[in-house]
């Protein structure tokens, strides 16, 4: 059995969209573990006096669509008062516990593939200080609010040596916890990293989160840049995501087949974006 609790603020203030992303992002951490969701107990944190109750329909509409989607059934929830909209799910899910994943099995040869673009952190921050359309954000949403269920079932037919999602820490801090964890060092190519449209646009326009800078310092000493970037570009890679891909590292030679397999399912954005060597100490390198 998996358990996992997780629950954000609004991304958006679209009630809807809300629901859909929280609840994949909750979701995500099953997958992450090569695990199928079972049930999920609704987590609200809710300001009744100040929003009504048009608008809590309207999120736990959008959260219980995806646990449907991703076959798991709402169980019941907890709900308190607060001054915050607050989101999210405690799911419960199931793996054997000979195939549990994690993000510690990387090994020297492997390639590592990511399943979503990245920016989130920034584009949301962007909406919200005016600086991002509404239109703008709502074409990334599907991709955003989407499952990582397909990836993790395609996966688990190749030989998946680690694997987690990207969350808050941004891509460098997700793939520097998989370097720790295997005692290898990661190389990540930036120039194949996928990001979500206007993302660096809004870094160049001044607009960052409160997560990038604490991300940054979890990196020190462990992350060198092998390449000349711009402050903007860097910002990117400590960006922190809401309901981001999985991070996969498969032996190299399966590259190609998974990618493959995975377009062929509809999943829009899946890429190769780096590599794994073997080093004496944890590392993580852009080059």
């Amino acid at each position: 059995m998996i358990s996992t609790v997780d629950f954000i603020t609004p991304p958006v203030d679209d009630p809807y969209w809300f629901g859909q992303i929280a609840a994949a992002n909750s979701l995500s951490d099953v997958y992450a573990m090569g695990g199928r969701p079972l049930t999920a107990l609704n987590l609200v944190m809710f300001p009744s006096k100040k929003l009504g109750m048009d608008v809590l329909k309207e999120i736990l509409r959008g959260g219980s669509e995806k646990v449907t989607e991703a076959g798991a059934s709402i169980a019941g929830g907890h709900s308190v008062d607060d001054n915050e909209p607050k989101y999210g799910l405690a799911v419960t899910g199931v793996v054997h516990p000979d195939h549990v994943l994690t993000n510690c099995g990387a090994k020297a040869g492997d390639a590592l593939i990511l399943t979503k673009p990245l920016g989130t952190g920034v584009l949301f921050n962007a909406h919200r200080s005016k600086k991002l359309s509404w239109p703008d954000l709502e074409a990334i949403l599907a991709e955003v609010a989407s499952l990582n269920k397909k990836a993790l079932e395609i996966a688990l037919d190749f030989d998946v040596h680690a694997c987690t999602d990207i969350t808050g820490f941004g891509i460098v801090g997700h793939t520097l916890e998989m370097a720790k964890g295997s005692g290898v060092q990661i190389n990540l190519s930036y120039e194949k990293l996928p990001f979500y449209p206007r993302a660096l646009e809004m870094y160049r326009r001044g607009v960052t989160t409160g997560s990038n800078l604490a991300n940054r310092k979890l990196a020190e000493g462990f992350y060198m840049k092998k390449r000349n970037l711009s402050e903007e570009q860097e910002e990117l890679l400590f960006d922190p995501q809401t309901s981001g891909g999985l991070l996969l590292s498969i032996p190299s030679a399966e590259t190609d087949r998974l990618i493959n397999e995975l377009k062929k399912t509809g999943i829009k954005t899946v890429c190769r974006i780096g590599d794994v060597v073997a080093a004496q100490e944890p590392s993580v390198q852009i080059s």
